[in-house]
């Protein structure tokens, strides 16, 4: 498995927030409690149960939601039509299609550049760099793990998920049970740190942009955060041995241009963020622009790629490398539409069948009533926490939504709180966050969803001791409003 097998899955609602519409709204109909939103509740769940048996039934993942989607929708706009309001679903559907059209120009370039990045061989160099250092499992395992950490609330979870997961792969090539233990570290490191920083999840970009947090105020579910990532890691690393990798003799060599390359990558996400921050433009404007970035540097290595190897050929030859003329021989140019090309299509068309599954839900009405039914009948506290489990199986992106659109009464202590149950409730399940989706598709039949579920009680224990720490450190914020 390489980087460029990506799931991009059911959490990377990347930019649902810096859309106008909503999947929490509902339509004019309430249908919540209709034989017809019966039938759309028993489709959506059927369909994900055939997503999470994959592993057994060897069906991919995106036939069951994308069948699921057409469905609920089906039952929509017949319902509406009945009501002589034809027209109203289609509208709704329209929007959510949009949505999930920026999403995936964003996502495309993302993989694009994660792709270019493997081809160029920087994660081949990254891992011979591990292995030469003889680094043992165990070490392995925390590097990764806390790289993900400290990475992820600038680069997002789910970018900096997919490097450290192609790094894994590299290291830890042939043993699956290493893999699938630091997969499942990097899910939960990614997830934890993503909620301490407006830029590591979609879920604190939505509750900062609505004014509800402060930037700085983010900074205090650090240690919550880091509580969250550490206890399940602890508890796992006993059960990873304490040997190394078989040592290979490998040096590889870094293609023309990967150095720049990841230059480039890191300016195109500053590209989006500061379009944003300072335009208030869509993000995929400037991940777009990144990919012309991407294809002027791609045709410049091409033009001069015949004076290169000339001068290589010359250096190999007065050294008589024989195996370096052999490698020269077999270069070929750079093309960034084999890139694009090489991108997981069938984690694209599961993003389109669960955004449309979860869109349709919401314009029935559901994910209104949700929300309605917590924050009425229950403390914001205890909702919040709930919210947290919710998300693990619906995902935060539509969760969070609805209850911003709801605007409940509540303290900077409690918006605080279901932005961190949001991010890191996600880890419970393998199918609950962008990270772990995407990493269920790059490392397909060994992180799997079963494999992540057998340590959800680790995994809860920590999310439960965060939401204490949260609770008994930030107490004071729980009184400001």
């Amino acid at each position: 498995m390489t980087a460029r097998r990506m799931i991009i899955g059911v959490s990377a609602f990347l930019l649902a927030l810096f859309s106008t519409s909503t999947w929490a709204a509902s339509g004019p109909l309430d249908l919540t409690a209709t034989t017809a939103g019966y039938i759309a509740l028993v489709v959506f769940v059927l369909a994900y149960m055939l997503v999470m048996s994959e592993e057994k039934l060897h069906l991919r993942k995106s036939k069951p939601v994308l069948v699921a989607a057409g469905v609920i929708w089906a039952i929509a706009g017949w319902v509406y039509v009945q009501a002589d309001l034809a027209g109203v679903p289609e509208e709704a559907f329209k929007e959510t299609l949009l949505e999930f059209a920026e999403l995936m120009l964003f996502l495309l370039v993302a993989m694009t550049y994660i792709n270019a990045l493997e081809e160029r061989r920087v994660f081949d160099a990254l891992r011979s760099w591990m292995v030469r250092k003889g680094f043992s499992y165990r070490t392995l395992f925390w590097m990764t793990g806390l790289l993900a950490f400290f990475i992820s609330p600038i680069a997002d979870n789910l970018t900096t998920a997919l490097l450290m997961c192609a790094v894994v792969m590299k290291v830890g090539e042939g043993d699956n049970r290493f893999i699938n233990l630091c997969c499942i570290n990097i899910v939960i490191a990614a997830n934890a740190g993503g909620a301490f920083s407006p830029f590591g999840d979609i879920t604190t970009l939505m509750v900062w942009q609505a004014g509800l947090v402060r930037f700085d105020e983010f900074m205090v579910l650090f240690i919550p955060s880091m509580v969250n990532f550490l206890i399940p890691a602890i508890i796992m690393t006993f059960f990873i041995g304490n040997h190394k990798p078989k040592v290979q003799d490998e040096e590889v060599e870094l293609k023309r241009g990967a150095r720049r390359i990841l230059v480039l990558f890191l300016l195109t996400i500053a590209t989006a963020v500061a379009g944003h921050i300072l335009l208030h433009l869509p993000p995929v404007l400037g991940m777009m622009a990144g990919l012309g970035y991407l294809q002027f540097f791609g045709y410049f290595l091409r033009m001069t790629l015949p004076g290169s190897l000339a001068k290589k050929r010359l250096l190999a030859e007065h050294a008589g490398d024989k195996k370096r003329l052999e490698r020269l021989g077999s270069v070929v140019p750079f093309d960034v539409f084999n890139r694009v090309a090489r991108a997981e299509w069938d984690t694209l068309l599961f993003f389109y069948g669960v955004i449309m599954c979860v869109g349709g839900l919401g314009f029935m009405g559901y994910l209104a009533m949700m929300s309605e039914v917590l924050y009425s009948q229950w403390d914001a506290t205890s909702a919040n926490i709930a919210l947290g489990f919710i998300s693990a199986v619906i995902d935060n992106i539509p969760v969070m939504f609805a209850v911003i659109t709801m605007e409940p009464h509540m303290s900077h202590g409690h918006w605080l709180l279901i932005t961190l149950t949001a991010g890191v409730g996600g880890s419970l399940l393998s199918v609950g966050s962008a990270a772990g989706v995407a990493l269920m598709g790059q490392a397909r039949g060994v992180y799997t969803f079963m494999g992540h579920l057998r340590w959800m009680p680790a995994i809860l224990l920590g999310y439960v001791a965060s939401v204490l720490a949260h609770l008994w450190l930030n107490q004071a914020l729980f009184s400001v409003y």
